[in-house]
């Protein structure tokens, strides 16, 4: 009954020894997590080109610099077909990527794309259709229909703007782009004309800002209506990296940049013991680890933790790399 998580150990049942070497790597994990943002935001500060011939590297600027033309088009909303000068927007890129959780942000949604790419050359996964939302495209409720067909298009406009290196406004978390807006005042400086303007931007972008028609928004409704159905959700193939990843948070108590993280990464410990909180069987799991292609396999001591303890051991794993909670 081993692959059965209504029979696996839990907390009490557990192999100390096991559980402690999961705990030990799962620590491993953290450390890396914490180079994340002091790693990337160094590579941007700098212009030797050899620094970015990582195309996450690359990917990560393109995005911060695209972010920081459309506030600078924001305050200056007369003037749509204005093309900015660099100063102007490596200076306030450059404030926006002090934000650790921005940067990771950013970070997260470049290895989202990445992994899609590989499952799209590895397994001919579609980048927007995934078998879990074509089915709901063609659900009988049309409240779910809609909703998916909505997704639909979110989804076809982030694979865009990834081949782009961009990324809307709109699309960013509401704490996110809240911080945005903050570096968009400490940009205009204590100017009182420029500070006017800054406001006047501010209160333009949130009047057409709305966190739930954003993709993110979108694939949180459609995970949270799957209700017990979600478990279709935890198969990437099935899901789709977008959807799975949001699924994986929202079972393991993850934030879905971590998740995003953990499945692409080689986070390991991080991504058994989630898919493991979420109620995956070992089994399971290592299915899901050869679709991502985790040529190191599942960890030693996954088999003995139970979903409770796999839970207990994400909370209380470090918190300071940066990902928001």
């Amino acid at each position: 009954m081993a692959d059965d998580p209504a029979h696996a150990p839990d907390s009490e049942e557990m192999s100390d020894p096991a559980v402690g070497g999961m705990e030990a790597m799962l620590a491993r994990n953290d450390a890396a997590l914490g180079s994340v943002a002091p790693v990337l935001r160094h590579l941007l500060a700098h212009d030797d080109q050899s620094m970015f011939s990582d195309e996450i590297v690359a990917r990560v600027r393109g995005m911060s610099e695209d972010v920081a033309r459309q506030l600078l088009a924001a305050l200056e909303p007369d003037e749509l077909s204005r093309d900015f000068d660099d100063g102007p927007v490596d200076a306030l890129a450059a404030l926006l990527v002090e934000s650790s959780a921005f940067l990771c942000h950013l970070h997260a949604l470049a290895l989202e794309w990445r992994l899609i790419e590989r499952l799209q050359h590895r397994l001919a996964l579609d980048p927007v259709l995934s078998p879990l939302l074509q089915a709901l495209v063609g659900s009988n409720d049309a409240a779910i229909s809609g909703g998916a067909m909505n997704l639909l298009a979110a989804q076809a406009r982030f694979c865009q703007a990834q081949r782009r290196m961009q990324l809307p406004i709109g699309e960013l978390p509401g704490d996110l782009l809240h911080g945005v807006l903050l570096a968009l005042r400490s940009y205009a400086g204590e100017d009182p004309a420029a500070d006017e303007r800054a406001e006047r931007a501010e209160h333009a972008i949130r009047r057409r800002y709305d966190e739930g028609t954003s993709r993110l928004g979108l694939i949180a409704r459609a995970v949270a209506g799957m209700g017990s159905g979600v478990i279709a959700a935890l198969s990437v193939s099935h899901a789709g990296v977008a959807i799975f990843a949001t699924a994986l948070a929202a079972a393991s108590g993850q934030d879905r940049d971590t998740a995003v993280l953990a499945a692409s990464e080689g986070q390991v410990a991080r991504l058994a013991l989630a898919l493991r909180a979420a109620g995956l069987s070992p089994a399971a799991i290592e299915q899901q680890f050869d679709v991502l292609d985790h040529g190191a396999g599942l960890p030693q001591g996954v088999e003995y933790v139970g979903p409770r303890r796999a839970a207990e051991m994400l909370a209380s794993s470090g918190e300071s790399f940066g990902f928001r909670a």
